[in-house]
């Protein structure tokens, strides 16, 4: 069964032969993925490796049902935005792919989630509905078993008084926020730890003005006094993330790759240097595993990448087919 295979992936040999017949698989049954190879001239039977496979601009993930035939969404996730934007909805015809999916990225990382006191500062994401991140951040909580972990919306001082409580038992704990709450902790409390990983997922949200990564990283470091800050990449237009343990470093779990694009041509992968990122994440079985974001980045030798910022404007250059 494909699901089975892409989640027993454990070579570049392995990977190659499951994102083929995930291609194939998207091709005959997801419409919109469908026509947008024909759209690009390209037949499964001229694929013979991923760099052959077209990948879709993710703001197909706003303006198109991204699901294949014969499947009912088991749950929609949606993207935040400003009001009145439009934003994007990712249908998941099964939540079991995505549960497998993050609960085997998180044990590969840092391992099970019952080892950890697991708190969770993601006010913006808890304020709407449809968040996947508070989706899988609610079942890592669960799937800890510990009696301290939990999420904060506002209560700062609650969440300072927990991680110094935590500290004092010396406690492996994971504190989850949002860049611009954790700052906002740290305007009001400083910290010396020893026992906790602190983990970023990015973005302002409109909350405070926008930081270089070095720079937030800097600031994180000094007020949790930690050597290291880690961060978590992951959109509502995938079910797999990549996690980076410091330096801004990522690494993807086996199912999960990051290819670059030439901003100047979306056709175009390129290596080693700045470039648009492609990501091919298996576990969207049901929806498409090959997406084009507007991320910029650059890829590693041994295949971790780092996320350098984003494109200025809204469609992705040489590749403007929002017109299907």
């Amino acid at each position: 069964m494909l699901e089975q295979d892409i989640f027993a992936i454990s070579s570049s040999e392995d990977f190659t032969a499951a994102a083929l017949r995930v291609f194939q698989f998207q091709y005959d049954n997801n419409s919109v993925y469908h026509e947008f190879c024909e759209y690009m001239k390209v037949k499964p039977e001229a694929v013979r490796s991923v760099t052959d496979i077209p990948f879709l601009p993710i703001q197909f993930f706003k303006s198109h049902r991204i699901i294949s035939e014969g499947y009912s969404p088991q749950v929609t996730f949606t993207s935040s935005g400003t009001t009145g934007a439009t934003v994007s909805s990712h249908y998941v015809a099964k939540t079991q792919v995505y549960e497998t999916s993050f609960t085997k990225a998180f044990q590969l990382m840092y391992g099970e989630a019952s080892q950890y006191a697991i708190l969770a500062l993601l006010p913006s994401y808890m304020e709407r509905e449809g968040s996947s991140l508070i989706y899988m951040v609610d079942h890592l909580v669960k799937k800890s078993h510990h009696p301290d972990s939990g999420f904060y919306l506002h209560d700062l001082s609650a969440l300072a008084a927990k991680i110094e409580y935590l500290e004092a038992k010396q406690q492996k704990t994971l504190l989850i926020g949002v860049s611009y709450a954790l700052l906002d902790l740290l305007e009001h409390y400083s910290f010396s730890l020893e026992h906790t990983v602190v983990m970023e997922t990015g973005g302002m949200k409109g909350r405070r003005q926008e930081m270089v990564k070095e720079a937030l990283h800097d600031q994180l470091k000094n007020g949790f006094g930690v050597s290291k800050i880690h961060s978590e990449y992951g959109m509502t237009e995938l079910l797999s993330q990549a996690y980076s343990k410091g330096h801004g470093i990522f690494e993807c779990p086996p199912w999960m790759q990051v290819l670059t694009r030439d901003p100047e041509d979306a056709l175009t992968l390129i290596r080693g240097k700045t470039g648009g990122i492609n990501v091919i994440d298996l576990a969207n079985l049901y929806s498409v595993s090959f997406i084009a974001t507007q991320d910029l980045g650059k890829i590693h030798a041994d295949g971790s990448f780092e996320v350098l910022g984003r494109f200025d404007n809204s469609d992705i250059r040489g590749c403007n087919l929002m017109v299907l």
